[in-house]
């Protein structure tokens, strides 16, 4: 059956090249199973995984990827941590290994198949339940959603869902030391000059894990930021103990964590 001129146009229009498409939204799209099947015969379309098309021969970049899965998936995965600040322009870190790596934070699933569509990037999920240091209800999740923007991603007017720099380096945080250094977030804190003490009080009170809300008033307090003092810290409790950041380190008495000789 020979393909209608006007459905591969349109086909064309809704499918740019590096982009994703699943079954069921070309079928929203009035595209009927037929027109489908004979979309990928004739090789206009790529099966990328079962129900998942891209245009024939087409290469996907990692934020068309995302964007896939925050849309057509209505995946509420965010681009958070070193990958919101990167694409925010605050991140100056160059990266060691080839690979990239692109972390979400949500509660829903990354798919397995993500890391073979793009392969020179790994994809990370965070748990938001590890991040917040508990189990989130859906008031919960509304008020983090808040903190949030959407960034473009192309002249098609794409935009992804992103952590603002105040949610993203608070995310980051959490990642030390394991993924991230003591030293590099430290040089992040350096050039975040602008944060809102609203939004970060409000994050600090929504974040239960004592970790993050310890490490980050000892690096605020360390760059002596203004914006510090707007923090009511009456309403940030730290837990009790002490907790090891760096093996080796010198505890801090006040937030009680090691931290590395010479930034005491």
């Amino acid at each position: 059956m020979p393909l209608n001129a006007n459905r591969r146009k349109e086909l064309l229009r809704l499918v740019p090249e590096g982009s994703l498409v699943s079954r069921s939204w070309l079928l929203e799209q009035q595209f009927s199973i037929p027109a489908i099947d004979n979309f990928i015969k004739s090789r206009q379309l790529e099966t990328v995984k079962g129900g998942i098309y891209k245009r024939e021969g087409t290469d996907i970049s990692w934020p068309a990827l995302v964007y896939f899965l925050q849309n057509q998936k209505a995946s509420d995965l965010a681009v958070g941590g070193l990958s919101a600040l990167e694409l925010q322009h605050l991140s100056h870190y160059i990266p060691l290994s080839d690979q990239k790596t692109v972390h979400l934070y949500g509660n829903g699933n990354l798919p397995d198949w993500v890391n073979d569509v793009v392969p020179e990037v790994q994809f990370l999920k965070h748990s938001i339940t590890t991040f917040l240091g508990y189990q989130p209800d859906q008031s919960t999740l509304d008020q983090l959603s808040k903190f949030t923007k959407k960034i473009r991603i192309n002249s098609r007017q794409e935009e992804l869902i992103v952590s603002v720099p105040e949610r993203a380096i608070l995310e980051v945080l959490n990642e030390v030391p394991g993924k991230i250094g003591f030293e590099h977030a430290f040089e992040l804190l350096q050039g975040l000059t602008s944060l809102s003490p609203r939004a970060l009080q409000q994050l600090l009170e929504l974040c239960h894990n004592f970790k993050i809300r310890r490490l980050f008033l000892w690096y605020a307090e360390k760059l002596n930021y203004p914006w510090l003092n707007r923090i009511d810290r009456s309403r940030i409790e730290l837990g009790s103990g002490n907790r090891v950041i760096v093996k080796g380190g010198k505890l801090d008495k006040k937030y009680l964590i090691t931290v590395p000789h010479g930034y005491e």
